[in-house]
């Protein structure tokens, strides 16, 4: 066991909120309000669990299955403890709950009279990973990352207290980009787990077949599909830009990480040929840094 599996078996709580740093997007930055990062953290550790009791990527040792009340023998059965986690979530809003990151999320919660809603969507989306392996289509992916990714963003807005119906709009398109642009890095890893994010009916279009997917490298017609759907999302990092335009101060720079982020993994696939399958393609801190200021500045 590394070091790191280690201390994530000891303190789970710690071994989740470490996650941030190897995310696209800035979770919690240093120059926001001490407040903001706090609360801001907070849902990063609630997100950041239910996806990893999803992917079965839960610390070693079985402390979150104990922690929300599942029986040893029922330790890897993730909609077991998709179901105690949600029990767990509802204790947040009326009692209090047995997991140190929703103990964690419940002031957060109180301070803004954040609902239900955006919380059970990522349950319910990771319900979903469990029982949908395949995407006929772009509507369907749409579809779910309303329930994976869109969640994500509204509580942001919810947070530092500036949702407007127009905002929830840009940061959907913003959110919905990320999660493409994770699928797109993570083609292989999620083949392993028996997922295909790529639309069925764009893999038709480009003549890919799964058996592509498993290769070392990509193909000609793999490269192109992931070109296809990587322009997807630029597009709707686009849409997403006047997002960072419609608010000022500290709330502005965070907004522009989290469509930098994007960008610059963007940028990242095309310069590794739009071929995923030896590994995420992963922008470097330089690229994003130059992708947040040409949006500062206006100019994309």
């Amino acid at each position: 066991m590394t070091a790191a599996r280690t201390a994530r078996a000891v303190d789970p709580e710690r071994g989740t909120l470490d996650k941030a740093a190897g995310e696209n997007f800035p979770v919690a930055p240093f120059f926001l309000p001490r407040a903001w990062r706090t609360d801001l953290m907070a849902v990063y550790g609630f997100a950041r669990l239910v996806d990893d009791i999803g992917d079965g990527d839960l610390a070693p040792g079985g402390a979150d299955a104990r922690l929300l009340g599942v029986a040893p023998d029922r330790a890897e059965d993730r909609l077991a403890l998709l179901d105690a986690f949600e029990a767990d979530l509802r204790r947040v809003f009326d009692a209090t709950p047995h997991h140190p990151l929703l103990r964690r999320l419940q002031p957060t919660v109180r301070r803004h009279a954040l609902t239900p809603g955006p919380f059970l969507g990522l349950i319910a989306a990771n319900r979903q990973d469990q029982l949908v392996k395949r995407y006929e289509t772009y509507d369907d992916l749409l579809a779910y990352c309303e329930l994976s990714a869109n969640p994500v963003g509204r509580l942001v807005l919810a947070v530092t207290g500036t949702s407007t119906p127009e905002r929830v709009r840009r940061s959907d398109a913003v959110c919905t980009a990320l999660q493409i642009v994770e699928h797109l890095q993570d083609v292989a890893e999620d083949l392993g787990r028996d997922r295909v994010y790529l639309p069925a009916e764009d893999m038709k279009r480009f003549h890919v077949q799964e058996d592509d997917l498993a290769a070392p490298t990509a193909n000609a017609s793999v490269r192109a599909l992931i070109a296809f759907e990587a322009q997807r999302a630029s597009d709707l990092l686009d849409e997403g830009t006047a997002l960072v335009a419609g608010v000022r101060g500290r709330l502005r720079l965070l907004l522009a990480g989290f469509v930098a982020g994007g960008r610059a993994a963007v940028r990242a696939i095309t310069a590794a040929d739009h071929d995923v399958l030896p590994g995420p393609p992963k922008p470097g801190k330089v690229q994003l840094l130059r992708e947040a200021g040409v949006i500062l500045r206006g100019e994309g």
